[in-house]
């Protein structure tokens, strides 16, 4: 399992670009399984970031609670339906097994075979004793358990319900003994009784098995195939063979077709309680198209493997993937407030700097070890501090920022300030998406006082895209209130090229009144050089909350 670098929900180019420069500078350093992935959908400039650096996007991964894809058994021990109880008991002997799936011809699950209804068949309660007799199977699969060998064979592959004798009377009284039963169910046991063995072929029985190695004479021979009449050579004792003609019946008869099976994708923690009373030894996994890739049983649901994932550019559960609280934290790596219950099994690696971006700590470590720098990641570090701190003019901008920036543009592949220009035109959220999409795409949760907020934000060259969109996205952030069962949730609108913002806000009029700037309309507020909603806008919200309780 790959240690996973993750950005925060709703990715922003920086939470995107930071997992990716990580993971490659894991994978030079300390940890060669580390693998970049994300939570949500790349914005436009993202994608356009990534194609300049020729990068490929994260892996999408939405939720990282362990299902039991994570514990499943790979290695298949099975049955199928065509093979006997003596193979399938065999193959439990062997691995020391209690259970086993059984595969239909098409490779399918149809269910399961215990020892315990194994051994049900084999020995029968007292008052169905006489039920013993009865194997349902067909020759060539009598034949493989006995490892015999046939002298002569017709229809050997039919399936039916056998009759079982064995040759332990006189010849005049066996022969009036079996002639109590049907002549095709007949399954007669002897060994070098040519007084018994023809009485039987004349009344045309289904077969003769001939124990301990004996053959047949070749006028019986004659005989048998001329009555239809299977010869079969056992090289076991009389009663070796009768009771190995037992096992041969077939597997179908122990099937248990009422089992408990799961898809892979199935999440682990419900299934500790519900599976608590369950007697079924193992469980099958199934895939998407219902194909058994494993098993498991109870006992690999007390000590799952956890996720191992690094946080980045956030710190708070919930801005990360959904079941980071159930997986391992191994790092933070991160350059905003602290908050959100985050905590860990053991001591780990936290990095939090006031810096404008995670791409600018990344950055530096690279520097600092002196780890190759090759130019697609070196871009995919600039277009995270561009995107932040747009492009060195945001008040969350610091000097190690510009250095850091100023280093990385010698191993640029395009010059940094045509990159920027190019970067900031692709694609205005508000002209491209729907007010329910730009709403959620780089929104962000907070807990502050008791209250439950939400702050999202849109970037655009100028607020042209934004007035005709307004009332939409008053709506959406209503219906966003509504859905996460938030108090208070907002919009930054922030013009790159002048660097003001409008904010627009739904929810508690408390919170809403609480808000000290202009306000130009109802709940839309005017912000002259706000452009951070990190190191702005948030810290103000904050002061808000604090003197509000609920």
């Amino acid at each position: 399992m790959p240690t996973l670098v993750f950005g925060h929900k709703n990715p922003d180019t920086d939470a995107i670009c930071a997992p990716i420069a990580y993971a490659d500078f894991l994978r030079r350093t300390d940890r060669p399984d580390a693998e970049a992935a994300c939570c949500g959908e790349l914005n436009a400039r993202t994608v356009f970031a990534l194609q300049q650096a020729k990068l490929e996007p994260p892996r999408l991964i939405m939720d990282v609670r362990p299902t039991v894809a994570q514990i499943v058994r790979r290695e298949i021990i099975f049955t199928h339906e065509g093979e006997s109880l003596h193979a399938a008991f065999n193959r439990m002997r062997q691995h020391q097994l209690r259970s086993l799936p059984v595969l239909n011809a098409e490779g399918k699950l149809t269910g399961l075979v215990s020892i315990t209804k194994l051994v049900g068949l084999l020995l029968p309660d007292y008052e169905k004793v006489d039920h013993a007799r009865i194997v349902e199977s067909n020759l060539s699969r009598i034949c493989e358990v006995l490892k015999g060998h046939f002298i002569h064979r017709y229809e050997t592959e039919k399936e039916q319900e056998y009759v079982l004798s064995v040759a332990a009377y006189s010849a005049e009284k066996f022969t009036e003994k079996i002639h109590q039963f049907p002549p095709e169910r007949l399954l007669i046991v002897a060994g070098d009784r040519p007084t018994v063995i023809k009485p039987a072929i004349e009344y045309g029985v289904r077969a003769i098995i001939l124990s301990g190695g004996y053959g047949i004479s070749d006028e019986l021979l004659a005989l048998a195939k001329e009555r239809n009449v299977n010869i079969l050579s056992s090289p076991h004792d009389t009663a070796s063979t009768t009771l190995l003609i037992k096992c041969a019946k077939r597997i179908t008869l122990a099937l248990d077709s009422s089992f408990i099976s799961f898809n892979e994708r199935t999440l682990i923690k419900p299934l500790r309680q519900s599976l608590q009373d369950s007697n079924q030894p193992i469980f099958p996994v199934t895939n998407d198209k219902g194909e058994l890739i494993g098993v498991f049983s109870k006992s690999d649901l007390v000590n799952p493997p956890g996720c191992k994932l690094i946080l980045v550019d956030h710190n708070e559960f919930t801005q990360a993937v959904s079941g980071a609280d159930e997986a391992d934290i191994l790092e933070v790596i991160d350059h905003h407030r602290l908050g959100g219950g985050l905590t860990s099994r053991e001591p780990i690696r936290f990095i939090n700097e006031p810096l404008g971006s995670t791409s600018t700590i990344v950055a530096r470590m690279f520097r600092q070890r002196n780890v190759e720098l090759t130019p697609s990641i070196a871009l995919c570090m600039a277009s995270g501090i561009i995107s932040d701190t747009l492009y060195l003019t945001s008040p969350t901008t610091t000097n190690v920022d510009r250095d850091i920036l100023d280093w990385l543009s010698r191993y640029t592949p395009v010059p940094l300030k045509e990159f920027a220009e190019k970067f900031f035109a692709t694609g205005s959220a508000l002209q491209i998406h729907t007010a329910d999409n730009v709403v959620g795409a780089d929104c962000k949760q907070y807990e502050e006082n008791g209250w439950k907020i939400a702050v999202a934000q849109v970037e655009e060259l100028g607020f042209d895209h934004f007035w005709p969109k307004k009332e939409a996205l008053s709506t959406a952030l209503n219906e966003l209130l509504r859905k996460r069962q938030l108090d208070f949730a907002c919009l930054l609108i922030t013009d790159i090229t002048t660097h003001d913002s409008y904010l627009l806000c739904a929810g508690n009029p408390r919170i809403v009144d609480g808000i000290d700037y202009p306000e130009t309309e109802n709940n839309l507020f005017h912000l002259e050089g706000i452009v951070s909603r990190k190191k702005q806008l948030l810290p103000h919200l904050c002061s808000v909350l604090s003197k509000i309780s609920r």
